[in-house]
């Protein structure tokens, strides 16, 4: 079942960094910002990474938990995470559940070869476990700061 704008998030069961369990209702009483990014150590996903690294502390102030998430596994986003000094747990989705439930599967050309790509993407889900926003296909330069006012703004609204 896809996640729909105002609507619960369907049950979802996956695997972070941390031994963290992430679940539909494990982070309920928070936001929820989950971010969609091709793959670890790549120039992209390492910007956008430390990005929400470096504003990690603002999310938290404004009640929200960050997980990145990719088809890399495990271990690939335990040595990204310690790398980079990532705060915030990276979801091994190597089965691509969680992609292909929120739509982020794309076919790219790459090297004029049709591949299966993961479209970069941003979901913001409420304390309630209700999807409030997304973005999709979008480049990196400002998008953590327009995800953190959104967050911020789901704050104002809800409190």
């Amino acid at each position: 079942m896809t996640p729909a704008l105002n609507k619960a998030l369907p049950d979802i069961d996956a695997n972070a960094t941390g031994g963290v369990k992430f679940t539909s209702q494990a982070f309920l009483g928070k936001a929820v910002v989950l971010y969609f990014y091709p793959k670890d150590n790549t120039p992209g996903c390492t910007t956008e990474a430390m990005q929400f690294r470096d504003q990690h502390q603002d999310f938290k102030d404004a009640g929200a938990v960050v997980f990145g998430v990719s088809r890399d596994n495990m271990a690939s986003h335990d040595k990204f995470k310690q790398n980079l000094e990532l705060p915030f747990e990276l979801i091994a989705d190597t089965e691509e559940k969680l992609c292909h439930m929120f739509g982020v599967v794309k076919n790219k050309i790459m090297y004029g070869k049709k591949v299966k790509g993961i479209e970069r993407s941003t979901f913001l889900i409420d304390a309630e476990g209700v999807l409030r926003a997304e973005w999709r296909g979008i480049k990196v330069a400002g998008h953590v700061e327009e995800v953190l006012k959104a967050v911020r703004e789901l704050n104002i609204t809800t409190a």
